[in-house]
């Protein structure tokens, strides 16, 4: 499965911005799919993920009320809406996704098979 990230921009504080990971050449049936950010000097982090045929949605603690993953209107899409950016939203995003997660393990980049190139997000202050 191949991954495209997109959406990313520089922003100031307060604005939002939409990022989509599309898949090429399947669809997200029976996928989790998990947005994840990375800053410099940091790792990479968890951001949101949602189970594609429940469309149950999980948020790390600090993105919770502003950021909103979805289902696009096509089955290989995914979008991360992002409201009242930030500055210490900052970051690489990437979206992911794998077909035989667990639930406990959604939170973990390294369980993920499939990665996107990554799309950077700047929020100015």
């Amino acid at each position: 499965v191949q991954l495209q990230a997109s959406g990313g921009g520089l922003v100031q504080a307060g604005d939002s911005l939409r990022l989509s990971c599309a898949a090429s050449g399947r669809t997200f049936r029976n996928y989790y799919i998990g947005w994840f950010r990375q800053s410099p000097g940091k790792e990479r982090e968890f951001v949101a993920a949602i189970r594609w045929n429940a469309r149950h949605t999980y948020y790390t603690d600090s993105v919770k009320g502003r950021f909103t993953i979805s289902r696009g209107d096509a089955e290989n899409t995914v979008h991360l809406q992002m409201n009242s950016l930030k500055p210490e939203d900052t970051a690489v995003y990437y979206c992911a996704a794998d077909q035989h997660l667990i639930l406990s393990a959604i939170r973990t980049p390294d369980q993920y098979d499939y990665w996107g190139q990554g799309t950077l997000v700047t929020v100015s202050s």
